[in-house]
């Protein structure tokens, strides 16, 4: 196997500009909506929430779980949030909030290696001494060959492997000194710098752990350099982490190159002219994960301005407390709610209460206009909001 690493051209990216123009100019159009609805609602809360999935979903893509909780409470800390009950924070969650408010908050300061030790550090606490007998914290990656490897200890399957150790100072202040650079270049697309930003660092994998992580906060970064409102009413890793398979599949597309022995094959001349660094599917895959994030975005403003009308409209409307627990359930929709309405049989398990109480409950919510009845009746009758 052969790296795009190992191309004379590295990292001379490229790409085709025209299929990616309709990506670009959905992604910018989409923005504007969403800082239009979000100014409707509660930026502030929205932002918490966006950073925050942010966050533990780039954990859950390296299988990773969070305290939410923790986490919550030490990003309203930075945001000047005020809590009526806040959690307990850790050094972890506090280091994971000072990343990402580093990232978005002093997106213009200039990029230094220093500043990636200081991340890896905030990434690994010293509290945590099981990976500090593991990985070397704040510094750079040891001798031994880096790989991203599955399988059977025994007989692994390679994925990737990294840049030998020999020279990696000299490529990672070259990858850094060109994202000071681009950072101010009017030539250069911002949200293709993003994700060229992501695609060059992951390749790099300068660290011993953590790598993934890292990446993604400079990616956030970036895309905080090309629109620092919008950003932090999206969350990007939450989008990667729905297509976790197409990500690492797209990753190990463009990381790979084609061999000599293929390029031959396929009657190409045994030399660098068959390996080409064209990276326009990567960049596809980025700006299409890009545009889902922020449709999702919209999708949770548009729930929560619902929701706000809704209750302005039945602010007197006396209801129970299961009422109200299962009107919101169904306001919040996703996977909290209930896309394809609600059964008695389920607001009987929501309000735990018996299904005599159920059926009352949903009767009295009819009759006030609360909710709807959905096409159907008898046992399979559902209700849904009133439109």
């Amino acid at each position: 196997m052969q790296w795009i690493w190992q191309s004379s051209a590295w990292p001379e990216f490229s790409w085709q500009h025209d299929p990616l123009q309709p990506l670009l100019r959905a992604i910018q159009q989409k923005s504007g909506v969403l800082q239009g609805k979000a100014s409707l609602s509660s930026p502030a809360e929205q932002s918490l929430q966006a950073l925050l999935a942010n966050i533990v979903a780039s954990s859950a893509i390296e299988d990773e779980k969070l305290n939410a909780q923790s986490v919550r409470s030490s990003l309203a800390r930075h945001l000047g949030i005020s809590e009526e009950q806040p959690y307990p924070v850790s050094e972890r969650s506090e280091g994971l909030a000072e990343m990402m408010m580093d990232a978005l908050q002093n997106h213009q300061q200039m990029l230094t290696l220093e500043r990636l030790y200081q991340w890896h550090r905030w990434l690994f606490p010293q509290s945590e001494t099981g990976f500090l007998n593991k990985i070397r914290v704040g510094q750079l990656r040891g001798p031994e060959p880096m790989q991203v490897v599955s399988g059977r200890l025994d007989r692994p399957t390679v994925h990737y492997e990294a840049p030998p150790r020999a020279g990696l100072e000299q490529a990672i202040q070259q990858f850094i000194d060109w994202f000071n650079h681009t950072a101010t270049n009017p030539d250069s697309d911002p949200l293709l710098r993003a994700a060229v930003t992501h695609l060059w660092f992951v390749t790099l994998h300068p660290f011993d752990d953590g790598n993934g992580r890292l990446t993604r906060a400079l990616t956030d970064m970036a895309l905080a350099q090309a629109d620092s409102q919008s950003v932090r009413l999206y969350a990007m890793s939450v989008a990667i982490l729905a297509d976790r398979k197409g990500y690492y599949a797209a990753l190990n597309q463009t990381q790979q190159l084609a061999s000599s022995e293929n390029a031959a094959d396929n009657g190409e001349e045994e030399n660098d002219t068959a390996q080409t660094l064209d990276i326009t599917p990567w960049l596809r895959w980025f700006l299409q994960t890009l545009e889902a994030a922020i449709d999702s975005a919209i999708r949770t403003i548009d729930r929560t301005l619902e929701k706000t009308r809704f209750w302005q409209q039945h602010r007197d409307t006396p209801l129970s407390k299961e009422q109200i627990r299962v009107l919101n359930r169904l306001l919040d929709g996703g996977e909290k709610g209930f896309e394809d309405g609600i059964s008695a049989s389920q607001y009987q398990k929501v309000a735990k209460v018996s299904k005599a109480t159920a059926t009352r409950h949903l009767a009295d919510l009819l009759e006030k206009g609360c909710i709807e009845k959905l096409p159907g009746g008898g046992r399979s009758t559902r209700y849904r909001i009133a439109g």
